[in-house]
């Protein structure tokens, strides 16, 4: 019987006998439980799961009565049962889900709050405890109001997005009605997530190719990379554009056409941005949404883990069901045409690869999780598969040198762009102009200004600066300029 009730708990801890004099051993476990997905204590079993009895469990029952009242606030739901194992006496206490969190662990002029942590309770670091707190008033961090005006903030993304999705324009009071801002013009902090130039600076994304199987891939360590500010839309947008950029199309001739086999399936990619931008946790700050790209793979980071807070790589896809961290913001991607209400992402991903031609079963996307992150590995169908196998037009072959040569140019500049005696925010300048124009697009210095933010003094001086470190060259008609390949003394 044993057996059956641990094999159904969500989670349990053992202990061999009821610490009185130490109570704080398997309360904080009591508070782990309560705070997290429940969970339930065997008292008269050890460790190794040896049955070894209490020898007064009636008493130890009133005692751990007692204890959680004392000790446990807000008092949190459980059930408490005897039971016989092998003619020994044991305790099996059944601690719920709670709703009112967190829920403390108090005594001494302490109060601290426990979630667990694979099979230990540890204290709740403060973005947890925050999520603790919003949970227990039963609000979410997008629904929140922020400091910023709607006045203030411009929403064209927004805008064109939803016109192009559903025909109309989008009417000033459906900010109202989409959660975005308040009576008073104030703007929750989804709306504040949506604007185009979003005030929430921790919500960025940083996209890298790494050059190899891993992040120290030889002499150049990253053949592309990018950070994106902004909308979600912009980020989403971007994110997804970065990845095509850095990624091939092999083909296989057919009878009467030809079969496309992308390194990645877009659709995979897609579902998982949107969901590590929707449902990622935006109370953890100094950290970001990352794309890595490798030789033979691609993943997605987010910060958070899963909202109920259970590991996905230990349950089944297919009966996860839709736990929405930021409700506000997965409604108004489903009112865009991004997302779909009821959580299909981990299935979208999944088929999307299932049904691409070059597919095989170690291809298989994977998903991690744990307290604090969230992973999505999409494997690169192509990776390993000898050339002959599938074919690559001439013009594919063509414009993929061309890119592998642009890469390595672009790696250059940015090498010398380090070496400039220059302030940092100068060369964050440079940095910003070079990746908005690149080596093939003419600029003038009211581009400059557009794209840095800065005036026309300044932006004057910056184009003094680039123009004798060589950076830049003039073009054809007034005014206008160029970024130069890096040449002599570059080595590329």
């Amino acid at each position: 019987m044993i057996d059956r009730w641990i094999a159904e708990a969500t989670a349990c801890d053992f202990k061999v006998a009821l610490e009185v004099k130490k109570p704080k051993s398997w309360l904080k476990s009591v508070s782990a439980f309560a705070n997290g997905i429940g969970g339930t204590l065997f008292f008269g079993i050890d460790d190794d799961r040896n049955v070894v009895g209490l020898s007064d469990a009636q008493t130890d029952a009133e005692t751990i009565s007692r204890l959680m009242k004392e000790r446990i606030t807000p008092y949190p739901s459980f059930v408490l049962a005897p039971a016989r194992e092998n003619g020994k006496d044991i305790l099996v206490l059944s601690v719920s889900a709670g709703h009112a969190t967190p829920y403390y662990y108090k005594a001494d002029g302490i109060m601290e709050a426990y979630i667990r942590i694979g099979n230990e309770s540890v204290i709740a670091p403060s973005y947890v405890l925050n999520q603790l707190i919003l949970k227990g008033m039963h609000r979410t961090y997008d629904e929140l109001l922020s400091e910023h005006e709607f006045k203030d903030y411009a929403f064209s993304k927004l805008r064109e997005r939803y016109k192009a999705w559903t025909g109309n324009s989008m009417e000033e009071k459906l900010f109202d009605s989409f959660g975005m801002r308040d009576e008073n013009g104030k703007l929750t902090n989804a709306g504040a997530l949506l604007a185009d130039d979003s005030p929430i600076r921790h919500s960025r994304l940083f996209c890298t190719r790494w050059n190899g199987l891993d992040k120290s891939g030889g002499i150049v360590d990253a053949l592309d990379s990018a950070e994106y500010s902004g909308s979600l839309i912009i980020l989403l947008n971007e994110g997804v554009g970065f990845v095509k950029r850095n990624m091939k199309t092999r083909w296989k001739k057919t009878a009467d056409s030809r079969i496309e086999m992308p390194d990645y399936c877009e659709r995979s990619v897609f579902e998982a941005l949107v969901n590590a931008l929707i449902h990622r946790d935006y109370l953890i700050l100094g950290s970001e949404v990352h794309i890595d790209i490798y030789d033979d793979r691609l993943t997605i980071y987010s910060p958070g883990g899963m909202p109920d807070g259970t590991r996905v790589q230990e349950r089944d896809l297919s009966s996860i069901s839709s736990t929405r961290r930021n409700p506000v913001l997965a409604d108004l991607f489903s009112r865009l045409g991004y997302m779909e209400r009821q959580g299909s992402g981990f299935k979208k991903i999944t088929e999307s690869y299932h049904a691409a031609h070059n597919y095989r079963s170690e291809l298989e996307p994977q998903f991690y999780s744990d307290a604090s992150s969230f992973q999505v590995t999409l494997y690169n169908l192509n990776y390993g598969l000898p050339i002959h196998e599938t074919g690559l037009a001439d013009e594919k072959q063509t414009s993929e040198r061309e890119k592998t040569v642009l890469q390595n140019e672009k790696q250059a500049f940015e090498s010398l762009l380090a070496g400039l005696t220059v302030s940092t925010p100068t060369k964050d300048h440079m940095l910003k102009l070079f990746r908005n124009f690149g080596f093939d697009t003419i600029f003038a210095r009211a581009d400059v200004m557009q794209v840095t933010g800065i005036t026309a003094t300044p932006a004057t001086e910056l184009m003094r600066k680039m123009k004798e470190a060589k950076l830049i060259v003039r073009a054809k008609g007034r005014g206008k300029y160029i970024f130069a390949m890096p040449t002599e003394g570059v080595k590329l």
